[in-house]
């Protein structure tokens, strides 16, 4: 008898929970308007924003970096240290 009771239980419940989702998403259409309410979609749209804006900004300090290098004055003690019994190359 349980089992022929168990389909029944789980129709309410589904239907509870169904019910409950259409009555928060309403809630937030009410509260914060329809074209403010989050989506799939939506965020899937802002993720690929922040990654190209990511990718954008490596792109750029990777640009920096590589022109930084290429202007560096070389350093003083690079060469011959002077002054030892004999000439050491660094």
């Amino acid at each position: 008898m349980a089992t022929a009771e168990l389909p029944g239980i789980v129709a309410v419940s589904r239907a509870v929970v169904s019910a409950a989702a259409e009555l928060v998403a309403g809630v937030e259409r009410a509260m914060a308007g329809d074209g403010k309410v989050r989506t799939a979609r939506g965020n899937a749209w802002e993720a690929l924003q922040a990654d190209r804006a990511r990718a954008r900004e490596r792109a750029e300090m990777d640009a920096l970096i590589a022109a930084l290098s290429r202007t560096s004055t070389p350093s003083r003690d690079r060469g011959v240290v002077v002054g030892a019994s004999r000439a050491i190359s660094r």
